[in-house]
């Protein structure tokens, strides 16, 4: 027969099966059961990805909103947030459905910070996007060819475990700064306690609340504890918001330090994607030559390509999804994807949109497949006409689930062999140069360089993968463009 029957044990006669349901076809295609996870989770945990990266719609047209270009332009910011909450929404949606793995899509902040600063002082903001756009083709090249499969492959178990384990701190790190418990000093060590080594702010005190609070729920394990946590966080953050009518922390040093968490007194507002398009694909190498736009585009590629490899590396162990080897499913369609989100936010005029490692809140909550992705992602293309919503929560919230996620990442630690000093010290120096230089991509390079050289003065070079050895050489140039760079500006 060529319907399938079953038999029924009070009857002879077979009965047709009954037909596929949508649940059930989404199951099968995601591997939700699979992958021990169920569809409350895989929702809930696209929830908190995006309550906890919500706040790139806000920033982003903070960094490149507010920088003139070369002839003095800058672009719209309003413009610029409903773009980037239309990009990520695009590119986080199609990361779950082609990759099927939790992890978001959204404008990356080291490269944006890179272009407001560093790049459009000499090109206009559509020439700085079309180097973006190329950057994004020579990622998907890399990644479509197997290149970049293959350097990830070349990378030792124990630096992948250092590298997941340097992207829990640096969350965690990320997660102090952006609530006030950390801040820079005005003199002396780089760091210090809060206000001159006191807690003096409201925001903070309630971002160490949903600390306290998000970690006994984890530690309790009561379903949906990051989520809970982050909500009721926020509703005393309200609440402590109407009594002490504290302003952002630009005016006043113990304000909040983005959004202020009122209640909106709009919920809906109409999206301008007048950005879209705007960008000039070869306009730098005419305005500062080809030798300078190369450089710029070598700077985007490297910080592009380890960054994302990196913090999809630790995702991947955090969702328990990567393999003994530290591969994990659909690598290259994840590469690839991950390569055209540069592309599209260059031809959206974002900046390149890369894997947040944000991502790892909804890991946390329990997502383990796309599906938590396509939530994400559906929840920034709201948000591109909910944007007073997405003001609600406070930065000091979302950085405390941030803080609870990265102490989970840890856990990784135990990978790595610290009595072998060739293994200990560049597993160290990845972990550590990750929070410090505040760059994924510098951890790594530091970690592969301190490999290759340790292994081949030890007498075990032979061990070192040759496409490691590529990759080292490629990050010493990378450590040392500054200067390579000033060469170059000044023999033109």
């Amino acid at each position: 027969m060529s319907q399938s029957t079953t038999v029924r044990e009070d009857a002879g006669t077979p009965e047709p099966e009954a037909p596929p349901t949508i649940k059930g076809g989404l199951d099968r295609f995601f591997e939700i059961t699979g992958r021990g996870s169920t569809f409350g989770r895989e929702i809930r945990g696209g929830i908190v990805t995006f309550v906890t990266m919500a706040y790139i719609v806000i920033l982003n047209p903070l960094i490149i909103g507010n920088a003139p270009d070369v002839t003095g332009h800058v672009l719209d910011p309003a413009q610029v947030g409903a773009a980037t909450g239309l990009t990520a929404g695009l590119m986080t949606i199609v990361f779950g459905i082609v990759a099927r793995l939790p992890f978001a899509i959204a404008a990356g902040l080291g490269i944006n910070s890179f272009l407001a600063v560093s790049v459009v002082g000499n090109v206009t903001w559509q020439e700085a996007m079309g180097l973006v756009v190329i950057n994004g083709v020579i990622i998907v090249l890399l990644g479509a060819t197997g290149a970049r499969t293959a350097i990830f492959r070349a990378v030792p178990k124990a630096l992948k475990a250092a590298i997941t384990v340097g992207i829990g701190l640096f969350i965690a790190f990320i997660g102090f700064v952006d609530s006030g418990f950390v801040n820079r000093t005005p003199a002396g060590p780089p760091v210090q306690l809060g206000d001159a080594g006191s807690i003096t702010s409201v925001p903070t005190a309630i971002f160490l609340l949903g600390v306290v609070l998000i970690g006994i729920l984890v530690a309790r394990k009561v379903p949906g504890g990051i989520l809970i946590g982050i909500v009721a966080t926020t509703i005393v953050a309200i609440i402590a918001q109407s009594i002490l009518k504290l302003g952002p922390s630009f005016e006043d040093p113990n304000g909040w330090h983005m959004t202020i968490p009122e209640l909106p007194t709009q919920i809906f507002t109409v999206p301008d994607f007048g950005l879209v398009g705007q960008f000039d694909l070869f306009g730098a190498f005419e305005r500062i030559g080809a030798l300078s736009a190369t450089m710029l585009v070598f700077t985007l590629v490297f910080t592009n390509f380890f960054d994302a490899m990196g913090t999809m590396t630790g995702l991947a162990k955090n969702a328990g999804v990567a393999h003994k080897d530290g591969t994990f499913p659909r690598l290259r369609s994840a590469f690839i994807v991950e390569g055209t989100g540069a592309i599209v936010g260059g031809m959206t005029s974002t900046s390149s949109n890369t894997v947040f490692v944000d991502s790892a809140s909804g890991i946390g909550e329990g997502a383990r497949t796309g599906l938590a992705s396509v939530v994400t992602g559906l929840l920034f293309f709201a948000s591109t006409f909910l944007t007073p919503l997405t003001l609600v929560v406070p930065i000091e919230v979302g950085s405390a689930a941030l803080v609870v996620v990265g102490a989970m990442m840890m856990a990784q630690v135990r990978e790595i062999d610290f009595r072998k000093f060739s293994i200990a010290l560049p597993a160290f120096l990845t972990i550590v140069t990750m929070p410090l230089t505040y760059s994924i991509a510098n951890g790594i390079g530091v970690g592969f360089i301190t490999w290759a050289l340790i292994n081949a003065a030890s007498g075990r070079g032979r061990k070192v993968h040759w496409l490691l050895w590529v990759v080292a050489a490629g990050f010493a140039l990378y450590f040392v463009r500054g200067p390579i760079e000033s060469i170059i500006a000044a023999a033109g």
